[in-house]
């Protein structure tokens, strides 16, 4: 029997959001981006506004990191870093085109009062590190090194789960894993190896199971408070699992950002003091 509505309780959040402004495609580092095909900054920056006010709508404290000419991918602040018990662990990107991105948000979270580590290991934030039941679920394969998941676990004391993703669509974990609350999540399960798949069932029996057709609109790259998910509008199967389970959710349409290989998890750093 699934919890209804009533029973689930928003919690406040906490996020950094860095505005478009400088959105484009100029190059290729993951399957979704196609230089040769136009992008709209100016739609982009309006969807990306519709999350913002959804976010404001829902109660969230939203802050603001400046966006830097040249950066496209700035606006993807979930890989700028992952944050807990008030410390920061930097980004250190795999591609050149986003290194840079790396020192601006450790200089914004060290100005806004975190304890920020300095990576030594290739890793891309809470696009790979995602918390869920006081473990960091960690990803690697792609993006992240395994040697990453070390520094994680010497920095905050937490258990650190390792998921191998083997599907170059699905290069981040949070594009094939949603968490949903402080026990539940959802995932695509042919996003993992073997392993990977095995762990995940053992600590999750009753996650919820997304097809490949709402992952692959990034259904999975959803952000929300533990009673209201934000998902892309296109996830409609998703949406009907999410309200079998209780959970309210909020469909926005992040197409244009989607061309850069982004949906809502990847606009949206948490912020954890």
């Amino acid at each position: 029997m699934t919890a209804g509505p009533e029973t689930r309780k928003a919690v406040p959040r906490t996020v950094l959001m860095c505005r478009p402004d400088f959105f484009t495609v100029t190059y290729r580092i993951n399957p979704w981006m196609h230089p040769e095909r136009p992008t709209s900054t100016a739609l982009a920056v309006q969807q990306w506004e519709s999350l913002r006010d959804a976010y404001l709508s829902l109660g969230y404290d939203v802050h603001l990191i400046d966006p830097i000419e040249g950066l496209n991918d700035m606006v993807y602040a979930a890989n700028g870093g992952f944050t807990l018990d008030g410390k920061a662990y930097g980004a250190k990107f795999t591609y050149e085109q986003r290194m840079p991105e790396g020192p601006a948000y450790m200089r914004w979270l060290a100005d806004h009062g975190f304890e920020v580590h300095e990576p030594k290991a290739i890793n891309e934030g809470e696009g790979d590190f995602l918390l869920s039941n006081g473990a960091i679920l960690a990803g690697h394969g792609f993006r992240t090194t395994l040697e990453s998941h070390d520094e994680l676990r010497g920095i905050f004391d937490r258990e650190v789960v390792s998921l191998r993703l083997v599907d170059p669509a699905f290069y981040h974990l949070d594009t094939a894993i949603a968490i949903l609350d402080d026990t539940n999540i959802a995932y695509l399960p042919t996003a993992f190896d073997d392993a990977s798949r095995e762990e995940l069932e053992r600590r999750y029996p009753d996650a919820i199971l997304v097809d490949d057709q709402d992952a692959s609109v990034l259904g999975l790259n959803s952000f929300g408070d533990g009673a209201t998910m934000l998902i892309a509008e296109r996830a409609t199967g998703f949406e009907r699992q999410l309200a079998e389970r209780g959970y309210r959710t909020v469909g926005l349409d992040l197409s244009e950002l989607l061309l850069g290989g982004g949906g809502i998890k990847c606009c949206t750093l948490e912020l954890r003091r």
